[in-house]
């Protein structure tokens, strides 16, 4: 008997009878992104996890009276996408607030408060998120690079309006809720955030950063059920994108327990890997007495801290001042030694660090921070510490990520939706030599992973995966892409979203690829996005989305 019969005639030895695989696909493209068969014809699985993938012919037969075949019918199955960091809670409340993603003008984002002001009695509070005030055209005037409150409270004379900036660094406030708040001329600053201002000294209603904690502090909190309905809205968003781990980028007490009693239901119907929030030190304490959390639906192990803000608002902290403020070059959101004193302490528990730093001077001060802390714990050789989005670097810091073990946790999709005004807070020399470097730091031999950031940015790894390719705004502009050089390939751009994601919580040895033994975490798409045409990208759909071989979507034809 030949060797590859005596292995088949095994094979269906151990897996005939009740050992039948729960599953099978074939009929497709499946890319595994595992190195020792990277693309097969089939996958069995059993128990929630990969048991064989190889060859159809062979794997079919396996089926037993209980098995469910899949014909992929020529779709592309890949691992599930590995969403690198986005807010699952913010996720969900975005579906019960105003999106304002989709205005254009200032004019439509008042259409689109009004429209709520009218169905709700007054008094009531009128949240949103999404607006960008660089995406205007026509832009209405501007003090200090945002618009004003004037239009907006005249059109919602009575109802307390909120409104998050796009990127959550900003928000805007019309003349009832800063009524509400006491907010007037006298009124003090936050110390990591600014109340706007005009000449006069009258507030305009924009807060950046910490300042928009002066109105949220009068903001009715959501009721549990609202809370509950968030959470679950945002799973099943994230599984219809073909999400199946989900790495939330900050929660606190209240979020986590949430958490910990839905992952003890069974009710998380994707893997959930959570930073906590940083900056409640009791929090902390109390997760570094209960050590890390690792399960198989539910993962604790890292903390979220921030050190600036963001461009859109520029609250992004920069070595130099901005090319469109001059005399201003950003803030810390904290001070830098809380960055080390906290990495220190996450290395001594077992925890990793996952610190947002979008401006070149906030991304040094960092790395600052965590080489200290390194050389203090030199017995931690595997801490895979994180900068999340690494989005603008001095060219001296970018081999510093590979040379410390640092990851740099970007999302491709910013590129996409920042780079057409970017170069206006930056200018074109600091673009070009360190804003979205993603090949730099590749050749480095840094680790990227990659998210959208959501609700920032939608939580549809498809634009994310397109932007990262070809650089280019989901309209197709500029031919070309902006900086190509810096473009990753799509096999890059896979891995950032699956294997290399997974890499980046420690996760790799179960989830990010489909090798025997690990989860079947599975997407399955429309069409190949390693070999469709670039411009066809973005037409590529989600079919199914399985999570430990179970289908928790599928579209509707």
């Amino acid at each position: 008997m030949s060797r590859s019969l005596l292995l088949l005639f095994l094979l269906a030895g151990c897996v005939a009878g009740p050992e039948a695989p729960d599953l099978i696909l074939h009929g497709g493209t499946i890319y595994t992104l595992d190195a020792n068969q990277p693309q097969v014809e089939a996958l069995a699985i059993r128990n929630g996890r990969v048991e064989v993938a190889g060859a159809e012919a062979s794997l079919v037969p396996l089926a037993g009276p209980e098995t469910q075949v899949i014909d992929l019918q020529g779709k592309t199955a890949i691992p599930g996408f590995v969403e690198s960091h986005a807010h699952l809670m913010g996720l969900g409340h975005l579906q019960q607030q105003i999106d304002l993603s989709g205005a254009r003008t200032y004019q439509d984002l008042i259409e689109l408060v009004a429209a709520r002001a009218a169905t709700l009695p007054a008094g009531s509070w009128i949240l949103g998120r999404g607006w960008h005030q660089s995406k205007w055209d026509p832009a209405p005037p501007f003090v200090h690079g945002f618009q004003t409150h004037e239009a907006l409270s005249a059109a919602t004379p009575d109802h307390p309006v909120f409104l998050e900036h796009a990127s959550g660094h900003a928000a805007f406030a019309n003349a009832e809720a800063m009524r509400l708040a006491g907010i007037g001329p006298d009124s003090r600053s936050e110390s990591d955030g600014e109340v706007i201002r005009d000449d006069q000294g009258q507030p305009t209603g924009v807060f950046t950063e910490g300042a928009a904690r002066l109105i949220e502090a009068h903001i009715p909190p959501p009721t549990e059920a609202e809370e509950e309905a968030a959470m679950q809205a945002a799973i099943q968003t994230a599984l219809a994108h073909g999400i199946t781990t989900f790495m939330d980028a900050g929660s606190g007490q209240a979020a986590i327990e949430r958490f910990e009693e839905a992952a003890l239901a069974g009710a998380l119907d994707l893997r959930l890997w959570v930073m906590l929030a940083g900056w409640d030190s009791v929090l902390l304490d109390r997760w570094y007495q209960r050590g890390p959390l690792q399960s198989d639906y539910l993962t604790i192990r890292a903390i979220k801290l921030y050190a600036d803000g963001a461009l859109g608002s520029r609250g992004a902290w920069l070595l130099e001042d901005y090319t469109d403020r001059p005399g201003y070059a950003g803030q810390p959101s904290q001070p830098m030694p809380r960055i080390g004193e906290v990495a220190r302490d996450a290395l001594a528990h077992g925890f990793q660090v996952c610190t947002h730093a979008i401006g070149d001077r906030a991304n040094r001060e960092v790395l600052d921070q965590y080489e200290a802390a390194f050389a203090d714990h030199p017995e931690v050789g595997d801490h895979r510490f994180r900068i999340e989005h690494a989005q603008h670097l001095h060219p001296d810091d970018i081999p510093r990520f590979a040379k410390l073990g640092v990851i740099a946790s970007i999302q491709g999709i910013h590129m996409a939706s920042d780079r057409p005004w970017a170069i206006d807070r930056l200018g074109h020399e600091r673009i070009v030599s360190g804003a979205y470097v993603w090949q730099s730091l590749y050749q480095s031999g840094a680790h990227l992973i990659n998210g959208t950031d959501a609700p920032v940015e939608p939580v549809d790894p498809i634009p994310c995966f397109y932007a990262s390719v070809t650089r280019q705004t989901l309209g197709g502009d500029p031919p070309g892409g902006y900086e190509p050089e810096q473009a990753m390939s799509r096999e890059q751009a896979l891995r950032s979203y699956t294997l290399d994601a997974a890499y980046g919580g420690f996760l790799e040895e179960s989830v990010g690829s489909l090798a025997p033994g690990k989860w079947a975490d599975i997407c399955v798409l429309s069409q190949d996005l390693l070999t469709v045409p670039a411009d066809s990208i973005l037409g590529t759909k989600v079919e199914m989305t399985f999570v430990g071989g179970v289908l928790k979507y599928q579209r509707e034809k």
